[in-house]
């Protein structure tokens, strides 16, 4: 039960930080959205950080990409898998609805900013990739700064700002916010981060796991 706990939960409040924090940068300065992006980054770092450390007893994917792949390496069974991933799924869409009921807004706030194009698509096969390799290569020790580090690096130099997340995709589209994308473009991101988590796991079985 405490792993299911984990996912639900630590999902849940990583999405509610994103979003959150995407608003209060916007209240903040709303003709800089570099200052908004960083407000956004630094936020999404310290809680991928303190969220990882506090779970990692139980269970701390926070992201169906993430279960997907420890499902294919034999780690979690199919039905794990599936439940993690509508709890995650569930967790990001509540910590999403709760960040905009915090700052004022409806709770469901379907988001009306467009994220796509083929740079973008790339993009977030890119940020997933990466983000995989760091979690497949990193030790358990390692795995909590290994991840807030390479997020909050990606989102910086990918143009689709790091989603890498297909609960969080979906989640966001529920927030017409600076951390928000258009529902029409979630199915791209999350088949794009398919790919990505794919490539990543491939990459990993043949050059990097031992034999």
């Amino acid at each position: 039960m405490a792993k299911y706990v984990s996912e639900f939960l630590g999902t849940a409040i990583l999405f509610c930080a994103v979003v959150g924090s995407g608003i209060m940068g916007e209240n903040l300065s709303k003709e800089n959205t570099q200052v908004t992006l960083l407000t956004n980054t630094l936020a999404t770092v310290f809680a991928l950080y303190f969220l990882i450390s506090s779970f990692q007893p139980f269970s701390t994917h926070f992201n169906p990409a993430v279960s997907f792949v420890f499902c294919l390496k034999g780690e979690i069974s199919v039905r794990t898998c599936t439940i993690f991933v509508a709890l995650q799924i569930t967790g990001a869409v509540a910590g999403v609805m709760l960040a905009n009921y915090m700052f004022g807004n409806d709770p469901v706030y379907f988001s009306e900013k467009p994220r796509s194009g083929t740079n973008l698509f790339v993009s977030e096969i890119f940020a997933t990739f990466g983000l995989l390799l760091v979690i497949l290569l990193s030790t358990k020790e390692k795995v909590a700064a290994g991840v807030a580090a390479y997020i909050g690096a990606a989102y910086w130099f990918t143009s689709s700002t790091s989603f890498a997340n297909p609960a969080g995709t979906i989640g966001r589209a529920f927030s017409n916010t600076f951390a928000g994308i258009n529902p029409d473009d979630v199915i791209a991101f999350c088949g794009a981060q398919v790919i990505g988590a794919m490539l990543a796991y491939l990459l990993y079985r043949k050059v990097f796991i031992k034999t």
